[in-house]
């Protein structure tokens, strides 16, 4: 007869209270995330940008200050000759215990994880300790105390018409609509037209995310039309027009249209999820080619988006074998920049030290990188994956590049024989840099594709400066051109608040020796900004200028930029559109006319 080897009872007072503390942690941060997510929708029906802008500031802290709490609160209970490696195993084996109908489990393990790896040393980092791999399953976690994450709706037998008002009103807006009536006729039109001749089966309809999303100045309705074995992905925006009344300002069916509003350059969305996984189920039906880490990520779960992350990319090291090499491009004062060639990102490591004229500190620039994260990004600014002790295959890495971080950051790596340790370093999305492509474009005679450059370069820099950005280096290298054609700023070493700026106008030469002098005859403050110097390091192409003096000729003024400044301080947030100015109800209404 085969003997069955029972585990050993779990008998670790210790452990399973470090457990029960991890978990109350973590449940005081999500508690304290949907009561956050949830007052969005009062700044939406109020109108209250500013302080919509500063809750969704300040929610990106919340899981790091939890983490903060628990780790003192442990370290201040238990003496570490408790915490030996038995009782730590049983800790993970408790706590997955305490997940068994948790409503969140994937983000509480990330959250033990975190936990975990702020007081271990990274030695421990593995299987017995964290984990590594999902425990907890998130198929099917609903329950009878959960409101579904999605309504239905039948067009078939109440009309399109009807349903559509109903999908509208049920999200109990508290503030009127302009003429709701035009604009659900408009929205029934449009999504006639993306079915095409396609005739409307027997069982059509409407799948809706329950809550809305919110993000800057606008609320987005999230669904699917289904039909046969056809779906229809679609988004609702929800504006103010100038009278405070609400307008169904588009809908969009568009794929990619509707990614770029799920985009990595983007803030991140505040939306109230009692099961998070399961509006990262229904939006991976709506946006299949994303990837879970990006859409948990734009959901405001960024540290959870980390996590799935780096498992991907631990995967993706154990199915490729190619190697890892200096990023195509020019050269950084302040960056080593590497990348992985079957990998779709690069890795940003901060040097030691930066040559003359850069003057800037590491601390500095990790205070820049931040800002970024907690701003809003308007669509023109990648977000960043930040890593603390990243350990790569040494075999992986090219040594030229290994010979390259020696020299320039000595500090952040480690090595031995296996593995090559980066203690510090930023993982971006990976874009063609501008650069390269405006040469590729001229070099070709597409004359078309550099416009589209030059134009969009032009655009990102005004929804920058919409959102209180100031580059600082608009050197087109700074710049990237993503696989849908938008141009995003990627280098946020000198990036300073417009409001910290300011433009001038260069002063007339007094003589004859000012003008032949090496040296400006004025006085320069250190934020001072002479955007008519501009085009000496940007418009040397003839057909670069040509095309930037047709459309961006205003960013060599500095009226333009004093005149954006002057708005911000005068607390005005501007609209910018996620999505084409030529989509809009309001803008085919103007074209009839």
């Amino acid at each position: 007869m085969t003997q069955v080897a029972f585990p050993k009872l779990l008998s670790s007072q210790i452990a399973f209270d470090i457990a029960r503390a991890i978990l109350d942690g973590f449940d005081k941060h999500y508690r304290l995330f949907r009561a956050s997510s949830q007052r969005a929708k009062t700044h939406f029906e109020t109108g209250d940008w500013q302080a919509a802008q500063v809750a969704a500031r300040e929610r990106i802290s919340f899981y790091d200050t939890r983490v903060k709490e628990c780790v003192q609160i442990l370290e201040d209970e238990y003496e570490q000759e408790d915490l030996t490696d038995e009782v730590w195993r049983e800790v993970k084996l408790h706590y997955m215990g305490l997940l068994i109908d948790h409503l969140q489990p994937e983000l509480a393990e990330t959250f033990f994880n975190t936990v975990c790896t702020k007081m271990l040393h990274r030695n421990y980092f593995h299987n017995d300790f964290i984990f590594v791999r999902p425990a907890v399953s998130t198929e099917y976690i609903e329950n009878d105390a959960t409101p579904p994450a999605y309504r239905v709706y039948y067009p078939a037998k109440d009309g399109l018409n009807f349903s559509l008002k109903r999908i509208v009103t049920n999200f109990q807006l508290q503030v009127e609509f302009a003429d709701l009536e035009r604009d659900i006729k408009l929205v029934e039109q449009r999504l006639q037209e993306s079915y095409g001749n396609e005739k409307l089966e027997p069982n059509h309809q409407l799948q809706v995310l329950a809550n809305l999303f919110f993000r800057n100045k606008g609320a987005y309705i999230v669904g699917k039309s289904i039909n046969g074995n056809r779906e229809y992905p679609f988004v609702i925006p929800i504006l103010h027009n100038r009278k405070k009344q609400l307008v169904l300002d588009t809908v969009l069916f568009d794929a990619i249209q509707i990614t770029v509003l799920f985009s990595f350059t983007r803030a991140y969305f505040m939306i109230d999820m009692a099961v998070p996984s399961a509006y990262v189920q229904f939006l991976r039906s709506i946006l299949p080619k994303k990837p879970r880490s990006e859409i948990y990520t734009i959901l405001g779960l960024q540290k959870h988006g980390k996590n799935l992350f780096y498992r991907d990319f631990l995967q993706h090291l154990k199915y490729s074998s190619d190697i890892i090499e200096a990023a195509p491009g020019i050269r950084g004062l302040v960056m080593v920049v590497f990348a992985l060639p079957s990998f779709p990102y690069v890795f940003k490591v901060i040097k030691d030290s930066f040559p003359p004229p850069k003057e800037t500190t590491k601390a500095l620039i990790k205070e820049k990188y931040l800002l970024v994260k907690n701003h809003d990004r308007v669509g023109r600014m990648a977000d960043t994956l930040e890593y603390s002790d990243v350990a790569f295959p040494r075999p992986r890495f090219s040594e030229e590049l290994l010979a390259e971080i020696r020299h320039f950051a000595p500090s952040v790596v480690e090595e031995d024989d296996d593995e090559i340790i980066i203690k510090h370093l930023y993982i971006e999305r990976r874009m063609v840099p501008l650069n390269i492509y405006l040469t590729e474009a001229d070099k070709s005679q597409d004359d078309a594709a550099l416009e589209h450059g030059i134009i969009e370069y032009g655009n990102a820099i005004k929804e920058l400066v919409a959102a209180n950005i100031f580059p600082g280096d608009m050197l087109y290298k700074n710049f990237g051109v993503t696989r849908h054609s938008r141009v995003v700023f990627y280098d946020y070493d000198e990036i300073e608040y417009i409001t910290d700026c300011n433009f001038r106008v260069i002063p007339a030469p007094r003589n004859e020796e000012d003008e032949m002098a090496a040296e400006p005859w004025y006085p320069v403050a250190k934020n001072d900004v002479f955007p008519e110097q501009f085009g000496t390091f940007l418009l040397g192409n003839t057909k670069v200028r040509q095309y930037f003096m047709k459309h961006h000729a205003d960013l060599l003024t500095a009226d333009y930029w004093q005149g954006r400044k002057q708005r911000i301080l005068d607390g005005h947030i501007e609209d910018v559109f996620p999505y084409p100015q030529h989509v809009r109800f309001v803008n085919q209404a103007a074209s009839k006319h």
